[in-house]
């Protein structure tokens, strides 16, 4: 008889396959790994599986023990299966932004979710981050594995993952292109893939909104790169201790749209019901590969999970249409707002030191009703509006000879160019009366709810 004991038993050496119709006209020869094969459907059965082990051996995890960790949905499925099998039990802390599909299954599988909002900062207690830290300090016998420094992570992929692609290539490897996320997946697979051929190019995948290709090529951490997207398991607000720049050639990035409509290309076209992330992943590698792959060259693009996570997202028309993803409803988006204006509205901004009555002479000469403020070194530091300037007046007309710092709003938040007018209009009701773009030459722009109104009338 050929039997497993357990399912986790059955975690790794998924297949290589060839993509035959959305690389047309591209050179060398594109496979992907499927990793949706493992039992789990997703690359993160791996690393769940290495850093369960790795904590028993170290004493850090006993019998009876609880597992909890924040994990965008893969990683949780996989540390589900693990315990299963072992005997633990686990809570998971979730940002809000993952599918409700994701939810669902880690419940199923008999885990505790806890969802968290999005759209705070990484030390904000309530950030899934700050969750699950707290929550490990509070249940007793409890292991937090932390997938983002934990260097298990990382070990998992050296181990396996890259041992997979080097055999079923036979050596013929070139390039390695990965979704770059806790920085595992991509740095751990191509430490091992270098080893046994240095030229081998990593091309990591990065999402707008992340901070990761700004830092690789400037070694800046700027946190005016940091905005909301909407692809779930790529792109980080912070930089994971498994992120090891040496490991990685190139960074390219990829829109939220790119990445959606590429997966169900894969999906329709090769008949991989693959995720978003793996449709970035491939939307990404296939740019790099147009001008730079060779007719003798192979690159092996991974692809992390499987398309039952997203049948509420990606893979519901309406929810495309809504986000301006498919062409049947068409909303403008940032960029189309900012090239309306044929460059003719240069940002106008506030000194912080300025005075409360020069700030009003000088909103009210440029007919501006909000303004982001700056320090000297040029970095938003803060925003005006004409209300909370009148408010502040009418209670103390003194104010006019204080500095703008002292009565304003925190900065205007930061988007995505090819963020569509109903998600702009979102952020906008939610958070701010503007928000702050930057394009391709790293010029600011602003887009005020005037500038939506004038969008979603030209539909």
């Amino acid at each position: 008889m050929r039997y497993y004991n357990t399912l986790i038993e059955t975690i790794g050496d998924t297949p290589l396959v060839k993509l035959n119709s959305v690389n047309k006209g591209i050179k060398g020869t594109i496979l992907v790994k499927v990793e949706y094969f493992n039992p789990g459907n997703s690359v993160k059965d791996r690393i769940a599986l290495k850093m369960v082990e790795d904590a028993e051996k170290e004493g850090l995890l006993k019998p009876g023990g609880t597992i909890i960790e924040g994990t965008s949905g893969n990683t949780g499925m996989g540390l589900a299966l693990v315990a299963q099998a072992k005997g633990y039990k686990c809570v998971f802390t979730l940002a809000d932004k993952q599918s409700q599909e994701k939810i669902d299954i880690l419940r199923a599988v008999g885990a505790e979710v806890i969802v968290c909002p999005t759209n705070v900062p990484p030390e904000d207690p309530r950030s899934y981050y700050s969750v699950a830290k707290q929550l490990n300090k509070d249940i007793p016998n409890s292991f937090y594995p932390n997938q983002y420094d934990n260097t298990s992570n990382t070990a998992a992929h050296y181990e396996s993952t890259g041992p997979e692609i080097w055999r079923d290539t036979a050596g013929k490897i070139t390039h390695y292109a990965a979704g770059m996320g806790t920085g595992g997946t991509i740095c751990g697979t191509s430490k091992y893939l270098k080893e046994q051929n240095s030229k081998v190019e990593s091309v990591a995948i990065d999402s707008y909104g992340s901070v990761f290709k700004k830092y690789k090529e400037t070694g800046v951490f700027d946190e005016q790169e940091i905005y909301p997207y909407l692809t779930e398991g790529i792109g980080e607000d912070i930089l994971p201790k498994n992120v090891n720049f040496d490991m990685i050639d190139h960074i390219v990035k990829v829109t939220d749209k790119d990445g959606a409509v590429m997966a169900r290309r894969l999906s329709r076209e090769e008949g991989l019901f693959i995720g978003w992330s793996c449709g970035s992943a491939v939307h990404g590698a296939l740019e790099f590969a147009k001008e730079n792959l060779k007719e003798d060259d192979v690159m092996v693009i991974l692809l992390p999970d499987h398309g039952t996570r997203y049948l509420g997202k990606v893979y519901n028309d309406n929810w495309m249409k809504d986000h301006g993803f498919l062409e049947s409803r068409k909303f403008a988006t940032a960029k189309d707002i900012i090239e309306s204006r044929n460059g003719s509205a240069e940002l106008k901004t506030i000194q912080q030191d300025l005075k409360v009555g020069e700030a009003i002479v000088t909103m009210n000469q440029n007919g501006i009703d909000q303004v982001p403020v700056v320090n000297a070194k040029g970095e938003f530091v803060g925003s005006l509006n004409d209300t909370k300037v009148l408010k502040s007046l009418l209670e103390n007309p003194e104010i006019k000879n204080s500095p703008v710092s002292e009565i304003m709003d925190a900065p205007f938040q930061f988007v995505g160019m090819d963020n569509t007018v109903d998600v702009l209009s979102s952020l906008i009701r939610k958070h701010a009366s503007a928000l702050l773009v930057r394009d391709e030459n790293n010029q600011v722009h602003i887009v005020t709810q005037s500038d939506l109104l004038m969008a979603i009338s030209a539909n």
